[in-house]
């Protein structure tokens, strides 16, 4: 069911959970401080309940609520990156929800770039945890008919158009004047670097938990086999009897079969990645041939949502 703004504000306020759109993929929202709300969201996504949540709020003023350290090195990035697809992992304050924390000691935070989900954060004075609006390791969705889909009449909808970034936020922790990348996205490595003036810390030290780590994520239903070149991809295609379908990256030669194309640019490419992986899903052939993009740092957030989409024991 779809609702408007001032439905969806009331309907978090009362508890309940809401669908809706970030400039990343749509999230499935609630109240991060009310635990049976909470609660929904790890019931409907079947969500293992050690996997933490990201805390959406409205400005960096509100950090302080959430976050016991605020550090000029993570102010500094909040400045440049928020709002933005860009996720803060910081030391949480005892009051936070250790649902939301999934128990650990790090509370998630994103100030979102979508008109929409600003302006519900603004009007309703929550903080709201909302992570993707699918099924534990599926398809991420990235318009409202791909959240109808994947769950039904589970949830309200909040229809903000298609989602413009396409796909998750790149996660970064800090403690004091060090930094962390925790998981790709489309603000690049490189671009935080720059910002903080050193290169992420790379020891040994366990990582703090947060969402996109599940080694199988972002995955179709149907069975997915990755490829490093379009040649090696052309060559199974050839060889295949049983019925299959192709996402290709770039111009060249296509298999004959039902194929998608998507541009070779990275931001088209994860603009438009898992509404093409929904298409190909939908087509119900026994198997999907994915063509990976180079393995450079531009491409770094799309082959690792693609590399956990095709992720075999």
């Amino acid at each position: 069911m779809q609702v408007n703004l001032a439905e969806a504000i009331a309907l978090l306020k009362r508890g309940e959970v809401v669908a809706i759109p970030t400039e990343t993929v749509y999230g499935l929202a609630a109240d991060a401080s009310n635990e049976a709300a909470l609660g929904q969201i790890y019931a409907i996504k079947e969500r293992p309940a050690n996997n933490p949540l990201i805390v959406h709020i409205s400005d960096s003023g509100q950090v302080d609520t959430w976050a016991a350290e605020f550090p000029p090195l993570a102010k500094k990035l909040a400045q440049v990156f928020w709002p933005g697809p860009f996720t803060l992992v910081l030391p949480a304050k005892s009051s936070v929800s250790s649902t939301v924390r999934a128990g650990e000691p790090t509370v998630a935070l994103r100030v979102p770039n979508h008109p929409l989900a600003l302006q519900l954060l603004k009007d309703s004075g929550l903080g709201l945890a909302a992570p993707s609006a699918n099924k534990y390791t599926q398809l991420s969705p990235t318009t409202a008919a791909h959240v109808a889909s994947g769950l039904g009449n589970a949830v309200s909808i909040l229809d903000g158009g298609p989602c413009q970034v396409g796909i998750e936020s790149t996660i970064v922790s800090v403690v004091a004047d060090e930094w962390r990348l925790l998981r790709h996205g489309m603000i690049s490595e490189a671009a935080i670097e720059a910002l903080a003036g050193k290169p992420a810390l790379k020891d040994n030290k366990p990582l703090p938990k947060v969402p996109g780590q599940h080694l199988l994520h972002y995955s179709p239903h149907t069975p997915v086999q990755l490829f490093s070149d379009r040649a090696a991809l052309l060559e199974a295609a050839y060889a295949l009897t049983r019925s299959h379908a192709a996402l290709l990256i770039g111009p060249g030669k296509e298999p004959a079969c039902a194929v998608i194309r998507l541009p070779a640019q990275t931001n088209q490419v994860a603009e438009q990645l898992y509404n093409a992986l929904h298409q190909l899903d939908a087509l119900k052939v026994k198997q999907l041939l994915i063509e990976l993009p180079a393995d450079t740092s531009e491409w770094a957030a799309v082959r690792d949502r693609l590399n956990r989409a095709g992720y075999q024991d």
